[in-house]
């Protein structure tokens, strides 16, 4: 494993693995490798990365680890780690670090001198940018925007960014989104993919506001990632 010889004991190692983001086959083989071979698997949502386990025959233990108990849980971690142990972390979908507590565990390891070893593989943002249509050789990633505080600033943010601007929305939400979105930055084109590896994947092209009213009259549902085209280019008057 990733074990270091200190002064007068192993260092465990901490394994940060991406996990499918939907369809279970989308898994390295070298990920579930580490999976079953870790002494404990530090999950977001324990339930769903259980079914990922039992699809192949994985019988790590679990331990919750969220936004909520990070605080509780990282002391119990690290204090595995440096006694010796491999633990791997890993999201409830994707690649750990974009809406759950990644760096606070990561930053308490490294302050130990636990080696952190990353384990690439799905990720919603780069699944969207790549059948987009839009640039993706420069691109700005939000997550979720704030439900109130804050939320109408960044808006007007980011309809001054040149980039191509990458969002999280969950279905309940995301007509409201649109809408505010396509009242700031106007009709510019807009990208929606629903439900990324899945049985009832959808990627729908547009702009944002076609998609407000298609997201309005279908009542989306599932995971969605918006691609938004960045702001248009001022020409420069003078030459």
């Amino acid at each position: 494993m990733g074990k270091t010889k200190g002064a007068a004991e192993e260092i465990g190692a901490l394994y940060i693995i991406s996990t499918p983001i939907g369809n279970l086959k989308d898994v390295t083989h070298r990920s579930l490798e580490l999976l079953s071979d870790v002494d404990l698997i530090a999950a977001e949502d324990t339930r769903r990365t259980g079914v990922l386990l039992k699809h192949y025959g994985i019988k790590t233990p679990l331990s919750s680890f969220n936004s909520y108990n990070q605080v509780k849980k990282s002391d119990r971690l690290i204090a595995r780690l440096t006694a010796g142990h491999d633990l791997a972390l890993v999201s409830d979908a994707g690649t750990p670090g974009v809406s759950d507590p990644l760096y606070y565990l990561v930053k308490a390891a490294l302050d130990k001198r636990v080696p952190v070893v990353s384990l690439p593989g799905p990720s919603a943002v780069l699944a969207a940018l790549t059948v987009s249509g839009l640039p993706i050789n420069r691109f700005v990633f939000e997550g979720f925007l704030p439900r109130k505080k804050g939320r109408k600033k960044l808006i007007e943010e980011l309809a001054q960014e040149k980039r191509t601007i990458v969002l999280f929305e969950s279905p309940h939400r995301i007509v409201k989104t649109l809408n505010e979105l396509y009242q700031v930055m106007g009709d510019r084109k807009a990208v929606l993919a629903r439900e990324l590896t899945k049985i009832h994947e959808e990627v729908i092209r547009g702009t944002l506001g076609a998609l407000a009213t298609k997201a309005e009259e279908q009542k989306l549902k599932g995971e969605i990632t918006l691609v938004i085209s960045g702001a248009p280019k001022t020409r420069n008057r003078g030459n």
